[in-house]
């Protein structure tokens, strides 16, 4: 992390309304005098910068630093590798470290790698024009104490709400009207998932409840539909269409209906060509945070290429957190949270200033672990006060120049990877995870396991609205596609491999920027590792 001279610097700017590129930093950094350096740099910059720079600062502090200014303790490698999101290497020109652009996994366009600098500056942009708005934040709206009846309102509203998605796809009779019909009846029904379990035949049993009781479904094994039993996951909710047995005791079932995005759904876009950064899991205060991708992404969003980029949009994670597994404080670089917080804080300075930034916590961060978890207190608020981000809680649907993008950390993408087939989800391709979410219209459909729900008055799980693009992070790996026309991206991390991260097996995909097109959608993915 930066040393504490650079970070007084870098907070002494920013307090009088600059930014610096690293090579100011350094120039500030090494004289005698850096305070006083820092004065005559801010009376000498131009009228309209926003930026210090290491061009226009030389000739301020030159004959004031010291005979030698510091110097990298390692030598660049002249021909870095880089990865690209499927994991093949490619050299950058120059010996330069570039980023990655990568088009959407579905189709399939080639790797390309440019320059991360490009000509110029960036312009900071007038935030007059920005167009944001944030629904669904539970923050200051929990109510929860943890009784048992509370759980069944969450239950209920869960329930009636997904039901309402479903009823004008079936003709709904409820478990208990279903018991009382005669045998070989047509019924369909609209109930949660209760149990799943196979048949000594090697057929499905589904038991499905509804607000009145509970009813048996049996899918043959020798049913195209037994293929959809593998998607289903307990407490989701579905609806069934079959034929009652001739004793009434059981429903064979020919369909199964998802909540689901409609095919027909149109993503709203902006209206004019601007961009958002899609980032996720930085994990400050770790020894394997990849501080210097970080800081080769921040100074890429000050150069001219990064000009239409105006949002930037954190998915959670912030800090490494302190206790959140086995023997963590041995990988910990920062051991104190609220010092975690402070070194965040300092990196996100070196963003540039004119950038709208939204955040949302994740499960390594000071917060509630049990879903959905209310945004950040007013201390770490206050600690996190750079560029007056906008904090909201996990999840939320923050809308930017009028295209909606629902926000979640991810924690359930691990209840989901392992409760379905590896081809249906896996680490490897989060995104499909993600679109069995939006398949099943809730975030975190599976109650028990490792995720913790809170009993709230309402479920802010549920996707009410189908989003035009839908943000997670928390498994540390890269991955975008489409589902239905809703645009779905997990950003990757800016973490190294942990012991713990190896123990699990998991290899994560660092320092990527996943940045959106809002009036196209499109999404590119650059590296910066």
């Amino acid at each position: 992390m930066p040393g504490e001279t650079d970070r007084r610097i870098i907070a002494e700017l920013a307090a009088r309304g600059y930014n610096a590129d690293r090579e100011a930093v350094t120039l500030l950094a090494s004289a005698s005098d850096p305070e006083r350096a820092l004065d005559r740099a801010v009376e000498a910059a131009p009228p309209d910068a926003f930026k210090i720079t290491g061009d226009h600062l030389r000739e301020v502090v030159e004959g004031d630093t010291r005979d030698s200014p510091r110097t990298p303790t390692t030598t660049p490698n002249p021909d870095p590798p880089v990865s690209d999101a499927e994991g093949s290497d490619s050299v950058a020109d120059g010996g330069a470290v570039t980023p990655v652009e990568t088009k959407d996994r579905g189709d399939d366009s080639v790797p390309t790698t440019n320059e991360p600098g490009g000509d110029g500056e960036r312009v900071p942009t007038d935030p007059e024009e920005r167009l944001v708005d944030i629904l669904g934040d539970i923050t200051g709206q929990s109510t929860g104490t943890g009784e048992y009846s509370e759980f069944v309102t969450v239950f209920r509203d869960r329930y009636e709400r997904l039901a309402g998605k479903l009823r004008g796809r079936v003709n709904h009779r409820p478990a208990d009207a279903i018991q009382s019909m005669p045998g070989g009846s047509d019924a369909e029904m609209i109930g949660m998932v209760n149990d799943i379990r196979s048949t000594a035949s090697g057929h499905w049993l589904i038991e499905l409840e509804d607000t009145t009781g509970v009813f048996p479904c049996l899918v043959m094994k020798d049913r195209e539909i037994a293929d959809l039993v593998n998607e289903l996951v307990y407490d989701e909710v579905i609806a069934v269409r079959g034929t009652l047995a001739d004793d009434a005791g059981i429903l064979f079932t020919d369909e199964i209906f998802f909540p689901d995005v409609p095919h027909t759904h149109k993503p709203n876009t902006a209206d004019r060509h601007v961009q958002a950064a899609l980032i996720s899991d930085v994990h400050v205060g770790s020894q394997e945070f990849a501080a210097d991708a970080w800081s080769r992404f921040a100074d890429w969003l000050h150069t001219a290429e990064a000009q239409d980029v105006e949002y930037l949009l954190l998915a959670g994670d912030m800090v490494e957190g302190v206790g959140i597994y086995p023997n963590q404080d041995e990988e910990l670089d920062i051991v104190d949270i609220y010092e975690q917080y402070e070194a965040f804080a300092e990196y996100l300075k070196e963003v540039p200033g004119d950038l709208e930034i939204v955040m949302i916590p994740g499960n390594h961060d000071a917060v509630r672990l049990a879903e959905p978890q209310p945004a950040f207190d007013e201390e770490l608020r206050g600690i996190m006060s750079a560029h007056d981000a906008r904090i909201t809680g996990n999840p939320s649907t923050v809308t930017i120049e009028d295209v909606s993008v629902l926000m979640y950390h991810g924690m359930s993408l691990d209840e989901m990877i392992a409760d379905l087939p590896e081809e249906k989800a896996s680490y490897d391709n989060p995104e499909k995870a993600m679109y069995h979410l939006l398949k099943k219209r809730h975030v975190a459909p599976k109650y028990g396991g490792k995720m913790r729900i809170a009993p709230e008055e309402r479920d802010y799980l549920v996707i009410d609205e189908v989003p035009d693009v839908f943000h997670t992070g928390h498994v540390h790996k890269l991955g975008f596609g489409t589902y239905n026309n809703v645009t779905a991206i997990n950003s990757g991390c800016w973490q190294e491999q942990t012991e713990f991260q190896r123990s699990v097996n998991i290899d994560p995909d660092v320092g990527y920027a996943p940045i959106v097109d809002l009036d196209t959608l499109d999404v590119t993915a650059r590296k910066f590792t």
